[in-house]
């Protein structure tokens, strides 16, 4: 079962909005990178979590 957000829709947990810049900063911090690496990770993988942090890792 997925969270539900103030406007009622899902959470979607396995992925990573890269317009929403505290999605950016909860990854820049994971993974302690900057904010446009982690953009360009996104724009370059798509927005699942995974793929962008297994980009991330290397």
């Amino acid at each position: 079962m997925s969270t539900k957000t103030t406007k009622g829709r899902g959470q979607d947990r396995a992925k990573v909005a890269g317009a929403q810049d505290y999605e950016v900063q909860y990854e820049k911090d994971k993974m302690d990178v900057s904010s446009a690496k982690v953009k360009d990770a996104v724009k370059s993988e798509g927005n699942s979590r995974k793929k962008v942090e297994k980009k991330l890792n290397k």
